[in-house]
């Protein structure tokens, strides 16, 4: 007897996006898109309806956003998995989102594969995180805390270079794992340098771990 395919509701303002996504999951295996939304109201009641395994969340949509729509559905149904959708560069939304209970996020323009893994991720109940999402998440929650973020002179985006630098990272793979230019890396890397006054990755590398990141 084969597995019951996860179950998805689609949650996007935006129709020709909604529909490229919606083509996309119904060429994985295992995986029903059960219906859609357009707005947060619309899933809120969607997902009370028809108990999706997992509930894919644009963040900024007229009326009830993605943030509150998030939070009343994980409120009432706390086994369904949010995945937010977004593009990267609204930290601050994200952050609150995953105050609200989503489990994860995944990036606009994603290809296929990472959709599908990340889908499947959140349906099992794990969380699924970018490294460089990861980072600001830590980052942002210890600034709420009052803890001490290391390196407070560098910019955001310099912190997640450092941190993948600490992760043996070289500059094609960081840009990558950032969706930036190799030449726009190379800056970072020069600005890092910079103002953590080192001479070379190797010196970059012991000033990171020595302060926690790259583990």
């Amino acid at each position: 007897m084969s597995e019951e395919p996860i179950r998805v509701l689609l949650v996007d303002d935006h129709p020709m996006f909604r529909d490229g996504l919606k083509v996309a999951l119904g060429a994985m295996d295992g995986v029903e898109v059960i219906a859609e939304a357009a707005s947060g109201i619309d899933a809120v009641a969607l997902a009370t309806e028809h108990q999706p395994d997992v509930v894919l969340m644009d963040v900024n949509m007229p009326g009830l956003n993605g943030i509150d729509a998030t939070r009343r559905i994980v409120a009432e149904s706390p086994h369904i998995g949010v995945l937010v959708l977004t593009m990267f560069d609204e930290d601050e939304s994200v952050f609150q989102a995953m105050r609200a209970g989503a489990r994860g996020y995944l990036l606009k323009g994603s290809d296929q594969e990472d959709i599908a893994r990340a889908v499947h991720a959140v349906a099992r109940g794990d969380a699924i995180f970018g490294p460089a999402l990861a980072q600001r998440l830590i980052g942002y929650f210890a600034a709420e805390r009052g803890a001490v973020v290391p390196f407070s002179g560098l910019t955001d985006r310099e912190r997640e270079v450092l941190e993948l630098i600490a992760r043996g990272r070289n500059n094609s793979e960081i840009a990558r794992e950032l969706f930036i230019s190799a030449k726009t890396v190379r800056n970072h890397v020069s600005n890092v340098f910079a103002k953590l006054q080192v001479t070379d990755r190797a010196q970059a590398i012991v000033r990171a771990r020595e302060a926690g990141l790259g583990e």
